[in-house]
């Protein structure tokens, strides 16, 4: 490990994003200032959360503090995985680096919403058609 304490690591989804700081701890995970259990109602959110920390084997070595904003809870879980796996890396990239990488949690994930377009309703939505 380096000689820092706290790692760093950003994590976008969507309109989501994600400031993520890792130190070494008991393996609490703050999110805005609540607790994680407290911030996201579904236990698949959780899960989301935790796996660069479950597939590096460093459950309950790290204490994750993260400030996110924008989007949904779905996209914003998704940006802490990100923002996660890029502050892992930071604290030992040559160990958690392929493990990460073969799980795919370093891709950001570039589907976002499509804009819309003049005469239309939506994005692809057009107005009802009618004959007369």
């Amino acid at each position: 490990m380096a000689k820092t304490t706290k790692f760093y690591g950003t994590g976008r989804r969507k309109s989501s994003i994600a400031r993520v700081y890792i130190a070494p701890g008991t393996g609490k995970i703050t999110i805005n200032k609540k607790d994680m259990d407290e911030y996201f109602g579904l236990d698949t959110l959780k899960v989301i959360v935790k796996q660069p920390l479950v597939a590096t084997g460093t459950d309950g070595k790290f204490d994750v503090m993260v400030n996110v904003k924008g989007g949904g809870f779905t996209g914003q879980a998704g940006a802490i995985r990100h923002g996660i796996s890029r502050a892992l890396l930071e604290a030992d990239s040559e160990e958690y680096r392929p493990i990460l990488k073969k799980a795919g949690y370093l891709t950001r994930d570039p589907r976002m919403k499509e804009r819309k377009k003049y005469g239309l309703k939506a994005a692809r939505r057009a107005p009802q058609f009618s004959k007369r």
